[in-house]
């Protein structure tokens, strides 16, 4: 999307304390606006006496927004934002549109940096996780001992819908602390455990500091690959903890890109790979419907909704899916032409592992690795299990992996 050659926006951050805590060039910029964009509780903090033309943004919004280059030709329009307008705001919506040179952004302390200053916590070693119109579930892989959240919500609801989410995953002890009102004379918290939450609606504009503590026997589920094998409902078409483990790291997930799931039983992979990073995606495809649903579950449950599921058989399925950065199949290799289409589907650089536990698809896969590259591993696992009053080795079926870079 390009904005009219010449055309720039203005965007000032404006917190609860209003006017009077805006910097000489956030006044500046206002007092010299034609229009300004924002909503209505923004524009009720800019004084009487300013003389710019105010628009509420309508709801939903993001239509007007993407029309702002041509709603008011030849003014000048200044868009109003809360606290940092490139912090979870406005004005990364715009740059990403317009770009870069069309906006200029007169900032003020976000609401992560007055949550973190009350609180005495350090902004780097906060983690921010924003479930503003998106599911709380996203909460789930950054709740770990010891680690301090901010986590910002729609309304004043979100801190007991966070309470209860904590509840739920074996986390009642964790701390709470909802601060409303950051910066303005009506600022206040509202304070304390997930467990003993009494606060079901505080304000409108609040948002949600967690101290991370676990209860008794909760065990913490990391965003390293190995998850437990019983993390995940599934029906016996699950790829093994310590065999994922080594999967997706052949995968090497990495922030921002893509992976197909073939045949993905349980969905472990594609979660496993989203876990690692907020912006790791993932497209889980699946020819059975009830599995396919019990992927949708696991991905909820474990953090990742955004996970896509795509029900169908592989390669059919595959046509209009987005190019991937990596692909993994653990079952079905000797499937006619899927070999094929994945790889021509992969981005340059791309990845692609293969897991195979029959002597047909190994003598397929050391056909491929003959003519492709790559590594041929193959990974046996034992686990001591009980044998009379004593234990001895069980060994599960090998898996030969093979893995390898377009």
């Amino acid at each position: 999307m390009t904005a009219p050659e010449g055309w720039t926006v203005t965007v000032v951050g404006i917190g609860a304390d209003g006017w009077d805590g805006l910097s000489p060039t956030a006044r500046r910029a206002i007092e010299g606006a034609e229009v300004l964009r924002g909503s209505a509780r923004q524009l009720a903090l800019v004084p009487d006496g300013v003389a710019g033309e105010r628009v509420p943004w309508p709801s939903p919004m993001a239509l007007a927004v993407r029309e702002l280059p041509t709603a008011h030709p030849g003014r000048r329009v200044v868009v109003l934002a809360s606290g940092d307008p490139m912090s979870s705001g406005i004005g990364t919506t715009l740059v990403r549109w317009f770009g870069a040179a069309a906006v200029d952004v007169v900032p003020h302390p976000s609401s992560v940096t007055l949550a973190c200053s009350r609180l005495g916590w350090s902004v780097e070693e906060t983690t921010v996780v924003s479930v503003v119109w998106k599911p709380l579930e996203l909460l789930a892989p950054q709740v770990t001992p010891g680690r301090r959240l901010v986590v910002l919500g729609a309304d004043g609801s979100t801190p007991g819908a966070v309470a209860d989410r904590l509840r739920e995953w074996g986390y009642g002890a964790s701390r709470v602390t909802a601060l409303a009102q950051l910066g303005g004379p009506a600022e206040r918290r509202f304070e304390g455990t997930a467990a003993g939450w009494q606060h079901p609606v505080t304000d409108p504009l609040v948002l949600t500091a967690v101290e991370v503590v676990a209860d008794p026997g909760t065990v913490p589920l990391p965003t390293v690959p190995g998850l437990p094998d019983e993390a995940y409902r599934n029906d016996g078409q699950l790829t093994k903890r310590d065999v994922r483990a080594v999967t997706v790291s052949r995968l090497v997930p990495l922030p921002g890109q893509l992976l197909w799931d073939v045949g993905a039983g349980a969905g472990s992979i594609g979660i496993e790979w989203m876990r690692v990073h907020p912006s790791c995606r993932a497209v889980a495809v699946e020819a059975r419907p009830e599995r396919a649903n019990r992927v949708r579950q696991n991905a909820a449950r474990l953090g990742v909704p955004g996970l896509q599921v795509v029900v169908g058989s592989a390669p059919e399925a595959l046509v209009d899916l987005p190019a991937p950065d990596a692909v993994f199949v653990g079952g079905g290799a000797t499937t006619p032409l899927l070999l094929d289409t994945v790889w021509e589907a992969l981005r340059p650089g791309g990845r692609l592992v293969v897991n195979a536990v029959t002597l047909e698809s190994e003598a397929l896969l050391a056909d491929w690795y003959g003519r492709c590259g790559g590594t041929l591993t193959r990974l046996s696992v034992a686990t001591a299990q009980p044998v009379g009053g004593y234990s001895g080795w069980k060994a599960a079926m090998p898996v030969t992996i093979w893995s390898v870079t377009r």
